[in-house]
């Protein structure tokens, strides 16, 4: 009897600390760039609480949505706008009913230099600058949204000869942060730090300037049998998550 025990105790043990292993896994996500910072905080709690991995690629929304449509490998698509899941689940590409809102960006036009944007916006319109960079909007849903600001303000045809369009909104920040541009449209999870504008200076354009940009998940459908691309659309909807979005200037989904 004995050594029959002692062979379960130790089969028993075996398994306790091979469950860890066999049930974590690594899941492939798409994330708009202008939540590269939150969703790095954010996989990194998700391995914490639930053990599985999330691997991180960012970029812009359109270009994503491109590579899925020609079988590009990501199980979870994180876009900075709605449109670009809801083709991929019209088109059978993801899976049904999978859709939802994580966060709603916020839009500021910002330059790296103190006091050099108003906080009411009035440069666009005095002007004394060369370069105004902001996303391409055929691609980046906050480069559409500038657009609509200055279209709004009826300044789009004036200033549109100073456009220094980025591929994504990453590289918009990049074209400001570096002085290659004196002002540009960026997010404003980009340039927050408690709560205000850590560096430099600019304006947060109200909302009712441009459409809302309901940034959206998806579940591709090749990711339907990943327990963690699941476990990852699961925890984007917990309390910490919903803190963290807070805390980089996004309003949270009702």
């Amino acid at each position: 009897m004995l050594p029959s025990r002692f062979f379960r105790s130790i089969i028993v043990a075996w398994l306790i600390l091979l469950a860890p292993t066999t049930w974590a896994a690594t899941t492939l996500v798409a994330v708009a760039a202008n939540f590269s910072k939150p969703m790095t905080e954010i996989a990194a709690q998700f391995k914490k609480a639930t053990g599985h991995s999330a691997k991180l690629s960012f970029g812009s929304s359109g270009k994503f949505v491109s590579q899925l449509e020609n079988g590009g490998p990501f199980e979870v698509f994180m876009s900075a706008d709605e449109k670009g899941p809801r083709k991929l689940e019209e088109s059978g590409l993801a899976a049904p009913n999978s859709q939802f809102t994580y966060a709603l960006g916020k839009l500021v036009l910002w330059s790296a230099t103190p006091g050099y944007v108003d906080d009411q916006g009035n440069i666009l319109t005095t002007g004394g600058f060369k370069h105004l960079a902001l996303a391409d909007p055929k691609l980046a849903p906050y480069g559409a949204a500038a657009v609509e600001v200055l279209k709004k303000m009826e300044l789009f045809k004036k200033l549109q000869p100073l456009f220094v369009q980025g591929e994504n909104i990453a590289q918009t920040y990049q074209f400001v942060s570096t002085a290659n541009a004196e002002l540009g449209f960026v997010a404003l999870s980009q340039v927050i730090e408690k709560g205000k504008i850590a560096n430099g200076s600019g304006w947060i354009i109200p909302g009712n300037y441009y459409a809302p940009i309901r940034q959206s998940v998806v579940l591709m459908k090749k990711g339907t049998e990943n327990p963690a691309a699941q476990a990852l659309l699961r925890y984007l909807k917990s309390a910490p998550v919903l803190a963290i979005i807070a805390k980089y200037g996004y309003d949270l989904p009702k």
